[in-house]
């Protein structure tokens, strides 16, 4: 028995045979924002390809959760309770002007990073343009969503609606889905959300596209990006960057792998973004001042 313990001890004393000289590998905390509800593994879903790719790469981990609203995942990433988010433009704007978010990448297809927000009625509807939503009841996502509310709300302003006055109800919902569900459960009469989100909810047989007609397409809207914690060191944001950049071509990755908002298959990851590109969402986003945002939340809370 004395001589089994003397080997025992010499065999794990060796380089690489004890478990303390296994090499400890760095987890990264990524939080998501709930763009579109549902179950939160649902949500994790979509992106666990993409950190399961560049995991691959680059050997650290990646623990994958989803905030409770948008403004929850802006909480975690400036009080470090994050190192990598999934945001929305306006979203990122917010965290950026706060000083603790860094681009990390964007999805592109096509050779672009862009997508677009809708205002989306029954195809029964006697609904046909911006204009017919006076007295309608509108559903919305979350109050920070660039694609949900920033966007869909200055596109019925631009139209001369006052959404505090002209709107029947405002209902806000805190997600894409939701908002699509509230339209296609009969609890509005319109609903704001992102195109990708619909394709999405249709992709999932969470409704009928037959059933459904678009009132309003925005103009193109900076892809959402993942971002980084600025706290970060200068080395790992350099590694993340440099792994996204390449991970389309990386080996033992699929092209299934790639993957962005809403679970949606792209080309390739862009890394080579810059703070200006999302200065368009900002000026949208200018437009609906705390003041305005306040009222239209007021009147939803009344209703």
């Amino acid at each position: 028995m004395r001589v089994l313990w003397a080997l025992l001890t010499i065999l794990f004393a060796l380089p690489g045979c004890s478990p303390a000289d296994e090499p400890t590998r760095e987890t990264l905390r990524v939080i998501l924002i709930p763009a579109d509800g549902g179950t939160e593994d649902g949500t994790k879903a979509d992106y666990e390809p993409i950190f399961e790719a560049v995991s691959r790469m680059t050997g650290l981990d990646f623990d994958i959760r989803v905030g409770q609203s948008y403004a929850t995942v802006v909480e975690a990433l400036c009080n470090n309770g994050a190192d990598i988010a999934f945001v929305g433009p306006v979203t990122y704007i917010q965290a950026r002007e706060r000083g603790c978010a860094d681009l990390l990448a964007v999805g592109v297809e096509d050779n672009q990073s862009i997508y677009f927000a809708g205002l989306f009625t029954k195809a029964t509807s006697p609904i046909r343009s911006i204009a017919d939503l006076r007295g309608k009841q509108v559903s919305f996502g979350d109050v920070n969503s660039t694609s949900s509310f920033i966007y869909p709300m200055a596109m019925i302003i631009d139209a001369g609606l006052d959404p505090v006055r002209d709107l029947g109800t405002i209902r806000m919902t805190g997600s894409h889905a939701d908002s699509l569900a509230a339209l296609v459960h009969g609890q509005a009469d319109v609903a704001a959300l992102s195109f990708d989100s619909f394709e999405k909810a249709v992709g999932e047989n969470a409704v009928d596209p037959s059933t459904i007609r678009v009132i309003a397409k925005s103009p193109p809207i900076p892809y959402p990006p993942l971002i980084m914690n600025s706290r970060l060191s200068a080395d790992l944001k350099s590694k993340l960057r440099d792994a996204f950049a390449r991970v389309n071509t990386a080996p033992g990755v699929t092209p299934e792998m790639i993957r962005g908002y809403g679970g949606k298959q792209v080309d390739r990851y862009d890394t080579a973004i810059t703070p200006d590109q999302f200065d368009v969402a900002g000026a949208v986003m200018a437009r609906l001042d705390d003041s305005l945002k306040a009222a239209i939340l007021r009147k939803a809370s009344d209703q």
